[in-house]
C-alpha cells in the first residue's frame, strides 16, 4: 500500500500562520487602547446593571447582524450565568421573535423592530444597551429614542466616533476602533466584564 503523503494535521507551518498573529495582536491591542475614562464608563455601567436589577429591572439589548448575535449572547450570560451558580437576572434580546420582527418591519418599516417593541416591554427604571459598531443605524437610534421616552437608562456601544447614537443615549462605550471585528470582540469582553461585576455586587450583597 501506498504512504500517504500528505502531512498530519498540525506537522506543517501554515501560510496564514503571520496572519493570524497579526490579527490577534490587533485585537489586543484595540483593547489595551480603552482610555482610563472608558474603563470607568464601563464600571459605571456594570454598577448601573446591577442597581437595576437589583430594583426590580431589567436589561434589554438590541443589535443588527454580528451585534444582534452579541445581544443575545450577553442576554443569556445574565439569565443563566457567567461564572457563578445565582439566581436568575432578568435581561432579554429584542432580536429573537421573528414572528414580531417581521410584522413590525411590515406594518412600521425596518427602522422601527426595535422600537416598537420597546414601546410594548420597556417601563421606567429599566437598563437598555444598544449595540452599532456605526453608530448610526436607523432602527438602533429610534430604539435608543424610544427607550429615553419610556423612562429608560440607555447605554450606547460602538465605535470610535459614536455616531448619531452617542448624542442620543445616556451613557457611551466607544470603543478605540472603526474596524467592526475589533469593535464586535471589544463589545463581547465589555460584556462579559459587566456580568461578571454583577455578579460579583449581588455575591456581595447576598
Amino acid at each position: 500500500m501506498k504512504a500517504s503523503s500528505s502531512s498530519p494535521a498540525g506537522s506543517r507551518k501554515s501560510t496564514y500562520a503571520a496572519v493570524v498573529r497579526a490579527q490577534l495582536e490587533e485585537s489586543c491591542r484595540v483593547k489595551s487602547a480603552f482610555s482610563a475614562e472608558l474603563v470607568e464608563r464601563i464600571a459605571q455601567l456594570a454598577e448601573r446593571a446591577a442597581a437595576t436589577l437589583a430594583a426590580g429591572g431589567k436589561i434589554v439589548l438590541f443589535g443588527n447582524g454580528g451585534s444582534a448575535a452579541d445581544a443575545q449572547h450577553l442576554a443569556a450570560e445574565f439569565v443563566v450565568r457567567l461564572r457563578d451558580d445565582r439566581p436568575a437576572l432578568a435581561a432579554l434580546a429584542l432580536t429573537v421573535n421573528t414572528s414580531v420582527l417581521t410584522a413590525a418591519a411590515n406594518d412600521y418599516g425596518f427602522e422601527n423592530i426595535f422600537a416598537r417593541q420597546i414601546e410594548a416591554l420597556v417601563v421606567p427604571g429599566d437598563l437598555l444597551i444598544a449595540l452599532s459598531t456605526s453608530g448610526t443605524s436607523a432602527n438602533i437610534l429610534r430604539g435608543a429614542e424610544a427607550g429615553r421616552h419610556r423612562g429608560a437608562f440607555v447605554a450606547g456601544w460602538t465605535g470610535e466616533t459614536g455616531g448619531a447614537l452617542g448624542s442620543v443615549v445616556n451613557l457611551l462605550l466607544n470603543v478605540p476602533s472603526r474596524d467592526a471585528q475589533r469593535i464586535q470582540e471589544s463589545h463581547i469582553t465589555i460584556g462579559h466584564i459587566v456580568c461578571s461585576i454583577v455578579e460579583q455586587i449581588r455575591a456581595a450583597g447576598s
